[in-house]
C-alpha cells in the first residue's frame, strides 16, 4: 500500500563482550633484580642456611642465631687485631721450633683459622657454641674475673648481624676489606667461613683430656684476648696509636 509503513528489521546483536571496552593489561609482578635490596637479602640468607647451614632469624636485615653452631666473643676491635697477630707469631714460630726439631719443613699441621668478622670497631671472633657460657667461669680461672675487660659474648638466644657472603675469587674466598664496611657499622668478614669445610671442627674450644684436636683452645684464645682489652684500656687515655696489622690468613 502506498504510504504504509515497513517494519525496519533490527540488525544484528552483538554480544557484550564484543562491545565492551578492552580491558586494560595489567603486566606480571616483576622478579626481583640484582639491584633490589630484599632480592640480595634473600641470596645472604640462602648462603647462610644452605650452603653453611647457620639458622638466620626472620626479617631484615640478615641475623645469624647463635649458640646453635656457634658463639661470638665481642672485643674492640684493636685488641682483637693484637691477639690475631699475637697468635700468628706464636703459630710460626711453633711450625719453625718443630722444623728444626725433627728435620721438617714445619709445615706440618697448623692451627686452622677460625672465622672472624668486624663492625663499627669491634671484632667478633667465633667459638665452639656453649663457649659464651663458659667465659665467666673461664675469665675467674685464668683471674681476670676481678677487672673491667671490655670482653663480652654472644650464645645460646643471641643474634650477630650477617656480614654479606665473601665474593668469590680466582684464589677462593678473600675476606672484604674491613674498611670498606665494617668501620661504618655494617658487619663484614675478616677471616670468612669456607663452604664445604666444617666449619665447626675449626672453632676454638675446650680443650677435652686424652682428645687430640686442631682447634686453638679457648682458654688460649681468652686468655690473650683478656690481656690485649687490657692493654686497651689502659692505653685509651693515653696518645692514638697506629692499629696493627695482622696476619690471619
Amino acid at each position: 500500500m502506498v504510504g504504509a509503513s515497513h517494519p525496519v528489521s533490527p540488525g544484528p546483536v552483538l554480544p557484550p563482550s564484543s562491545v565492551a571496552a578492552a580491558s586494560p593489561v595489567v603486566p606480571s609482578p616483576r622478579r626481583p633484580t640484582e639491584n633490589d635490596g630484599g632480592a640480595a637479602s634473600e641470596r645472604v640468607r640462602w648462603w647462610y642456611e644452605s650452603v653453611l647451614g647457620w639458622p638466620t632469624a626472620p626479617g631484615e636485615p640478615v641475623r645469624l642465631r647463635t649458640g646453635v653452631r656457634f658463639d661470638v666473643l665481642d672485643v674492640p676491635a684493636g685488641a682483637g687485631y693484637a691477639t690475631l697477630e699475637r697468635l700468628g707469631r706464636a703459630e710460626r714460630a711453633g711450625r719453625a721450633g718443630r722444623a728444626g726439631s725433627d728435620g721438617s719443613d714445619g709445615a706440618g699441621s697448623p692451627v686452622p683459622g677460625f672465622p672472624v668478622a668486624v663492625q663499627g670497631g669491634r671484632m667478633l671472633l667465633l667459638v665452639a657454641a656453649g663457649a659464651a657460657e663458659e667465659l665467666p667461669g673461664l675469665l675467674e680461672w685464668l683471674e681476670w674475673g676481678s677487672l673491667p675487660l671490655d670482653l663480652t659474648a654472644v650464645g645460646a638466644g643471641g643474634l650477630v648481624d650477617a656480614p654479606p657472603a665473601p665474593e668469590p675469587g680466582p684464589a677462593g674466598l678473600p675476606p672484604r676489606p674491613p674498611e670498606r664496611d665494617g668501620l661504618r657499622g655494617a658487619a663484614v668478614w675478616l677471616r670468612p667461613p669456607e663452604p664445604g669445610c666444617e666449619v665447626g671442627s675449626s672453632l676454638p674450644a675446650l680443650s677435652v683430656p686424652g682428645r687430640a684436636g686442631t682447634a686453638l683452645d679457648l682458654a688460649r684464645l681468652v686468655h690473650t684476648l683478656a690481656t690485649q682489652c687490657h692493654r686497651v684500656r689502659l692505653a685509651a687515655s693515653g696518645p692514638p696509636r697506629a692499629r696493627p696489622v695482622a696476619r690471619v690468613g
